[in-house]
């Protein structure tokens, strides 16, 4: 992918969203991004349909409305969400920035696309819904994302060895530097921000007067998160599940940006060591 491109504005975009001083001005090379894409083809007018609907459900979903109000607002960002997640709103033609090829022998050929639909949830969520970004220091989140990552390598990248549908095969292809960026920016975010920040949060503050509530609000989150991957078959929604366990922990006691590292840390570990995405057997 070209340095002057689209995507490097998503990334800037992105990259803005963690700092308070620089948060509110993501949306600007957002904006951007899309206009630059525009010219490339990349999205179709029918695309501003659904940032437009975004802002229509913020707007819904702010504290001062009426109930019914807000409920419509957070229903109207979740059908969004799952939509924008699945690729099936119309008018993005996301960009082919890894061309499809199986990375070792035994893997299913992977390929990656540069996507302009799944990033606009994290916007959403971070912008409007506002959970806490960090924890308590500095060291609590690296903390947290540390033993959330550890644990989850441990535990799902063994349980994968354990189930057949990875193997050990290290490498680092020449372009291991963009997949990276991009999961860091764009991918991990996203899915943080959703199951996390935006799920997690909302049910462990619907129950926060209930001695189980975090611990379901986690749990429900992290079950979603497993059958958000079905498409790798019932070996991935388990393993994604447990991992999403560890996200909610590194998200509990480090907030988003704890989830966040632990997320790519499981990713990159994936990516780099095992056979990716999974065995070619499996399919």
């Amino acid at each position: 992918m070209p340095l002057a491109s689209p995507g490097s504005l998503m990334f800037l975009a992105a990259a803005l969203l963690w700092p308070p001083a620089t948060r509110r001005w993501a949306l600007l090379p957002l904006a951007m991004a899309y206009g630059w894409a525009w010219t490339q083809g990349g999205i179709e007018p029918a695309a501003l349909a659904w940032p437009a609907l975004l802002v229509l459900a913020a707007v819904l979903a702010r504290p001062a409305l009426a109930p019914a109000a807000r409920g419509a607002g957070h229903t109207l960002f979740l059908i969004l969400a799952v939509l924008l997640f699945l690729h099936w709103l119309p008018g993005f033609h996301n960009t082919l920035v890894i061309p499809r090829a199986a990375l070792t022998p035994d893997a299913v050929p992977f390929a990656m696309y540069l996507n302009l639909d799944k990033p606009l949830v994290a916007f959403w969520v971070v912008l409007m819904a506002a959970p806490a970004m960090a924890g308590a220091s500095a060291r609590a989140t690296l903390m947290a994302a540390l033993a959330a990552c550890a644990g989850a390598i441990v535990v799902c990248l063994g349980g994968g060895l354990a189930l057949g549908v990875v193997g050990w095969a290290p490498k680092w292809p020449d372009s291991g530097w963009l997949w990276l960026l991009n999961n860091a920016l764009l991918v991990t975010l996203a899915e943080e921000a959703l199951f996390r920040g935006y799920v997690q949060e909302r049910l462990a503050r619907c129950w926060r007067d209930r001695a189980w509530g975090a611990t379901a609000a986690l749990l429900i989150a992290a079950v979603l998160f497993g059958l958000a991957h079905y498409a790798g078959g019932w070996q991935w929604m388990l393993l994604a599940g447990v991992a999403g366990v560890a996200y909610g922990l590194a998200y509990r006691h480090g907030g988003l940006a704890a989830a966040v590292l632990a997320h790519l840390g499981l990713n990159a570990a994936h990516y780099a060591l095992f056979t990716y995405p999974m065995r070619a057997a499996l399919q």
